[in-house]
């Protein structure tokens, strides 16, 4: 080994394959085609899968921005061509593809032409139930739009002339399969419109591939399927194939044989039905002429026919004698209830009179003063009780009481309560009043409290 040969890691080799690949203008604008496997969807919306073909695979990568816009859903399995461009993931070192957009191998181009036109008329509302006519239950003559020369053509008539021998059926032949077949279903669709001959148009061929169904696809027979005056019933190919045409029409019908049941009414189911009716008419005819014979049997034995004089005077006395009754109940109910009233009125008015009030009046009168006396003496003696107590509490208060008990006031010359020495001076004259008499003296000494 040469000392000067540079030794790379594992990251750095991988960096380095990554960085060649990502270089490489084929490589990142790459279309490949194989088959599905290995599919898992993860919760963050990332689609991981693996590509292969019978000699080789290649790990894929689908982030969710670029799944949700997927026209289909991608199962194990399904045969896809894919768009996207290839690098290595470094953590493992192995190079993987990461796709950008995919589609069905073969029929993908259609399918997504199909997705887009049927989004595109639906948005308009021209898949609308609102827009969609009725079919007629009883039409007079059936136009067919389809090839002349298909098993289609003859299922419809076949069916027709079974259903309803005598209707009228016309048939304009169109091509339904190559460039031509759409234009041509167009035109058949206004030219019918235009002569107004029949009241119901099935338009449709038999089965194929979805390439062979093209033409049902094409934005022109829609259009042309949705503004026609007539209801239109689609017939196209299958049970289980589905085109634009059948959104449009008026009616979808599972098969042309099933169209043809659909737009013509069965002439032996309609008999039988008209003669099931009949008879139902019939019995309930001959139930009401039944009941109305028998309803006019009673009346011929009923005795108001038979004798109808003698009821008619029954009836008379027995509305007489009735009215007779009600008459006198109503006459004693009038009776009691005027003689209540009376009773009423004269004792209201004997509680009216002004010798009643009087006598009220003076009962009234005699209870108060009652009341007044009572309440009179109740205040006297309240009254009289508070004067006692406050007597006896003014007493208790009294100076002379006071004095009874031993004590005496002294009083200068001016009258004045004499309460300290310093009041009076040696010489002056006192008077002091005891609780029998006043004394009058004269001041020869004084002692203090401090003196004593």
């Amino acid at each position: 080994m040469n000392s000067n040969q540079k030794i790379l890691s594992i990251k750095d080799l991988t960096r380095y394959i990554k960085m060649k690949l990502d270089a490489d203008a084929l490589l990142q604008n790459v279309w490949v085609r194989g088959e599905i496997s290995n599919y898992t969807r993860h919760s963050s919306g990332h689609l991981y899968f693996t590509l292969k073909d019978q000699d080789s695979r290649v790990k894929c990568v689908m982030f969710a921005k670029q799944a949700m816009r997927l026209p289909f859903d991608p199962k194990n399995g399904t045969r896809v061509i894919a768009n996207g461009s290839v690098s290595v993931f470094e953590r493992d070192g192995q190079y993987q593809m990461y796709i950008n957009s995919m589609q069905p191998d073969g029929i993908g181009s259609l399918y997504l032409a199909f997705e887009q036109l049927k989004r595109k008329l639906e948005e308009e509302g021209l898949f609308s139930p609102q827009r969609k006519k009725p079919i007629p239950s009883f039409p007079s003559a059936v136009g067919v739009i389809t090839s002349p020369t298909g098993a289609a053509v003859r299922d419809i008539l076949i069916t027709l002339q079974r259903r309803n021998p005598s209707l009228p059926v016309l048939l304009y032949p169109v091509a339904v399969q190559g460039i031509h077949a759409a234009p041509s279903i167009v035109k058949a669709i206004q030219e019918m419109n235009e002569r107004r001959e029949v009241d119901v148009l099935i338009v449709g061929r038999g089965g194929g591939s979805l390439e062979e169904l093209w033409a049902f696809n094409e934005e022109a027979v829609a259009r042309a399927i949705a503004a026609s005056r007539i209801p239109v019933i689609s017939a196209v190919g299958h049970e289980t194939d589905v085109t634009i045409a059948d959104f449009a029409a008026d009616l979808r019908a599972a098969t042309p044989t099933a169209a043809a049941e659909l737009a013509v009414p069965n002439r032996m189911e309609l008999r039988q039905e008209v003669m099931h009716l009949k008879q139902r008419m019939l019995g309930a005819m001959n139930a009401a002429l039944g009941a109305r014979r028998e309803k006019l049997g009673r009346l011929k034995r009923s005795p108001f026919l038979t004798n109808p004089r003698r009821q008619l005077m029954m009836q008379q006395m027995e509305r007489l004698d009735r009215q007779t009754s009600e008459l006198t109940y109503h006459m004693k109910s009038i009776l009691q209830r005027s003689g209540e009233r009376y009773a009423r009125l004269d004792r209201r008015l004997s509680e009216s009179s002004p010798r009643e009030k009087a006598r009220q009046a003076s009962k009234s009168l005699d209870l108060h003063k009652l009341k007044l006396l009572q309440r009179m003496k109740a205040l006297m003696k309240e009254r009289r009780h508070a004067f006692d107590m406050n007597l006896q509490r003014l007493d208790a208060l009294s100076p002379l009481k006071v004095m009874q008990r031993g004590y005496s006031l002294a009083y200068n010359e001016q009258r004045v309560l004499l309460k300290s020495i310093d009041q009076v001076q040696l010489g002056d004259r006192v008077s002091v009043r005891l609780s029998d008499g006043e004394l009058d003296c004269q001041v020869w000494g004084m002692k203090g409290e401090q003196e004593q």
